[in-house]
């Protein structure tokens, strides 16, 4: 990580829970802040845009999921997702949603902090491929195709990024989700098609003619150079 500190929004109701989770990120390095009303989150998402957020689902106002959604329409800011439910896990893991990681209360601060920097990390690793007018970009995940902004789901965006830097290779269904989904949370096998054809159709948007996500039948997908 560079040595400007990267900012954590906490948006927790529980102000006990939110202000040791704050003190835990400031003590670790982070500049840390908290909401505790659901109706102030997009607005102050869209002014400071902080490079994570710790985002819980139930909140006075207004839902974390709403939250969710209206974020993913401007940024691909990390989101970790926060309930005091397993269940609500599995149902937001069948929602295909897309975050960036769940927890659920109670948790342990630290490994709260840990599983944040591990995302950041990731984040971190900056690199802009170029090649058949399609340009991805890992730092800031945007992909520009024909000189065009791609809107991609994170999802959509890894499995992309992944088969486009590995141009030529065959990976499964089993590859693409171990590679989106690395905390072996259990998830349809037919997601990826789901995934694969909505990249298909926002290439096709851009260019009709478009035809490099190819199946290769009874074994998976690949990137056609």
């Amino acid at each position: 990580m560079s040595d400007l500190k990267k900012s954590i929004l906490v948006v927790e109701d529980e102000p006990t829970l939110s202000a040791i989770l704050c003190e835990y990120f400031e003590h670790y390095g982070f500049h840390a802040q908290s909401l505790d009303d659901g109706a102030l989150v997009v607005d102050f998402v869209k002014e400071n845009m902080p490079d994570l957020i710790i985002l819980d689902l139930m909140l006075p106002n207004r839902g974390g999921l709403d939250i969710y959604r209206d974020i993913r329409t401007f940024s691909h800011v990390p989101i970790m997702m926060a309930t005091a439910k397993i269940e609500e896990i599995d149902r937001l893991i069948g929602l295909e949603l897309g975050a960036d990681d769940y927890i659920c209360k109670p948790y342990s601060t630290r490994e709260v902090v840990v599983r944040a920097k591990n995302i950041l990390r990731r984040n971190d690793v900056s690199t802009l491929v170029e090649q058949k007018d399609l340009v991805i970009n890992d730092l800031a995940m945007t992909v520009t195709y024909h000189q065009q902004v791609l809107t991609l789901t994170p999802a959509e965006f890894k499995i992309l990024a992944f088969l486009f830097k590995n141009s030529g290779k065959i990976y499964s269904r089993d590859q693409l989700m171990n590679h989106i989904y690395n905390d072996q949370r259990v998830v349809a096998d037919r997601a990826i098609d789901s995934h694969i054809k909505n990249l298909r159709k926002k290439m096709a948007d851009v260019d009709p003619s478009t035809d490099c996500i190819r199946s290769v039948y009874g074994v998976g997908y690949k990137f056609d150079v």
